[in-house]
């Protein structure tokens, strides 16, 4: 019988591997892991401001400013004031951040496509099948 532990450890470090390499392939690696999160968030949620981005990943206001900066300053984001409080901004992504994300996802796909067809044979195809099956009940709430 697998050890549970064992098996929590491969399945995090295989998880993490996939995740840098898509990245890769993405040509997206330069970016941090929280100026992701605030991309995938407004790419999501769209516009917020720097306070409730904070807010829903869980970071200092301050922390939050420094990565929102970041973002604008590589042209991914832009500020602008939020009509409902002038002391605010509304962030939301620009259209060439739009694009390059829409790029990147189409090349990660391709990569994951490519080597899905190229590296893995009919039944082992059925076997990661029934794995990412398996992932998305243990991240059911």
């Amino acid at each position: 019988m697998t050890d549970p532990e064992d098996l929590a450890l491969a399945l995090r470090a295989a998880a993490t591997r996939l995740a840098r390499r898509l990245r890769a392939e993405a040509h997206q690696s330069e970016y941090s892991d929280a100026q992701i999160a605030v991309i995938r968030r407004l790419l999501t949620d769209g516009s917020a401001t720097t306070s409730a981005l904070a807010r829903a990943e869980g970071v200092r206001p301050q922390s939050m400013a420094a990565t929102v900066a970041s973002l604008e300053a590589a042209g991914m984001v832009v500020r602008r004031p939020d009509p409902g409080d002038q002391r605010a901004s509304q962030v939301s992504l620009t259209d060439t951040g739009r694009q390059q994300i829409e790029a990147g996802r189409d090349l990660k796909q391709q990569w994951l496509t490519r080597a899905l067809t190229e590296r893995l044979g009919a039944d082992e195809l059925d076997d990661l099948a029934r794995a990412v099956d398996l992932v998305e009940r243990l991240l059911q709430s």
